[in-house]
């Protein structure tokens, strides 16, 4: 048998008049050690893609423990309990930004309150415009399904737009 290699001409594959295939791509953080391995490839898949990035964190609510008949006391207050996820979502999300300024990708950060992160992902995903969600396999809770984390498979599950999942 007498293969030949292919040639391929990446000029041709790709000029300036092509459409760009994917133009807001949406990273969603939760600052877990593959999150921002990946984080560092979405930016630069955005940039090798052309497209801008939007840097997501979903903020924790307040918890409110419940025990028996009574309540649980917990000594942070709702607002200093608001502020220390600020102050977390702020980390995460400059973290990121700090890498696009640094590749040349345009970038935005945003941040919403959920318990239910795959919902806030996919809404900050609509909300923003974005044509892809690139997030990672799991995060910081770990490998909870089989293969996925459940918030990565609930986006994929769930989500209209898109989802890139990187390992």
């Amino acid at each position: 048998m007498n293969l030949k290699k292919a040639e391929c001409n990446a000029s041709r594959l790709f000029q300036e008049d092509d459409p760009i295939m994917f133009k807001h791509i949406l990273v969603p953080t939760d600052g877990s050690e593959l999150s921002r391995a990946t984080a560092k490839r979405a930016v630069s898949f955005a940039k090798e893609s052309g497209a801008r990035v939007t840097v997501f964190f979903a903020k924790p609510e307040y918890p409110i423990a419940y025990f028996g008949e009574g309540a649980l006391i917990d000594p942070t207050t709702p607002e200093k309990f608001a502020e220390l996820a600020d102050q977390q979502a702020n980390e995460y999300l400059s973290e990121v930004q700090k890498e696009c300024t640094e590749a040349g990708v345009e970038c935005a950060v945003t941040s919403a309150t959920s318990d239910v992160p795959y919902e806030a992902i996919i809404e900050a995903a609509e909300k923003c415009g974005c044509d892809l969600i690139f997030m990672a396999s799991h995060g910081r809770r770990g490998i909870s399904g089989f293969l996925l984390g459940s918030e990565t498979n609930k986006v994929l599950t769930h989500s209209k737009v898109p989802v890139l999942v990187y390992r």
